[in-house]
């Protein structure tokens, strides 16, 4: 359902998990004279989230019904989701979903990551309510293309980041992960459940160092969830595991922080490069 164009001052609704997204999302509906709903996910979300928002609610993972009532008690029309939810905490014995949330799940084919946002959006969808495109409010954070940083890669690593490239596209096809790890034009880690960060120091392990790492959107990639995004903390992982390079696809995947994290890469002698598939 699409509710028409967002009004200046509307309040917006913020889904949030962990990581450094949601405070920017945060940061871009307010800098555009929205209004601001919190939906934080208990245990995921930054706490500095609640100063900055109109309205802050408490949500458990799991429990769907909660987070609709919330929603449209507040009369919230417009939603993002933004932040990360870890494939392990969703699979682990923690979490109880509530009855909405079982029902959901029971009428899924299967558990891929799009197969079950795509539902949960037709479950808000129901409600009359729409999920904004992430990109809405952070399309200013997205790569560029070229070489961001000082240090640029060879031309051995320039051909690690085109075969990477197809390798990666190849798994975003399948909705497996966005990420791999190569060296020699030989895979050594592809993303999945256990996230980007433990897929770097898979890879890292067998590159020993000189690892090139190349992450992409999905083809088609929907933008109300799971944009592709590097932030800080990737780029440690990155330190920890030698890599020499991180390639991400340009105006898919979202930098946060863009200028500090090219400033310690630079530090790094980390090549920070900005690629378009065709």
């Amino acid at each position: 359902m699409n509710s028409g164009p967002i009004q200046q001052g509307e309040l917006i609704g913020l889904i949030a998990g962990s990581g450094g997204l949601p405070l920017a999302v945060a940061e871009g509906v307010r800098s555009q004279g929205n209004r601001l709903a919190v939906f934080g996910l208990k245990g995921l979300a930054d706490e500095t989230l609640l100063s900055g928002a109109d309205r802050y609610y408490s949500i458990e993972v799991g429990k769907l019904g909660k987070l609709v009532k919330s929603i449209l008690e507040c009369g919230v029309r417009s939603v993002v989701f933004a932040g990360k939810v870890s494939k392990t905490l969703l699979y682990g014995m923690n979490i109880v979903p509530d009855l909405r949330a079982v029902k959901l799940l029971y009428s899924l084919k299967d558990r891929k990551d799009d197969t079950i946002m795509l539902a949960l959006l037709d479950e808000l969808g129901r409600e009359g309510i729409e999920v904004l495109e992430t990109t809405a409010f952070t399309g200013h954070l997205l790569a560029t293309e070229g070489c961001m940083s000082k240090k640029k890669p060879t031309a051995r690593q320039e051909a690690d980041i085109a075969f990477g490239a197809r390798i990666a596209r190849e798994m975003g096809r399948l909705d497996i992960g966005q990420t791999v790890v190569v060296r020699n034009r030989a895979v050594m880690a592809v993303e999945a459940i256990e996230g980007t960060d433990e897929a770097i120091r898979r890879g890292g392990k067998l590159a020993k160092d000189g690892a090139v790492v190349v992450k992409v959107a999905k083809p088609g990639q929907d933008l109300r969830f799971d944009v592709p995004v590097v932030g800080l903390s990737t780029l440690e992982t990155l330190r920890e595991a030698g890599a020499a390079v991180l390639a991400v696809e340009s105006g898919a995947v979202i930098l946060m922080d863009r200028k500090r994290l090219i400033e310690e890469a630079d530090r790094s002698g980390l090549a920070v490069v900005g690629f378009r598939l065709p």
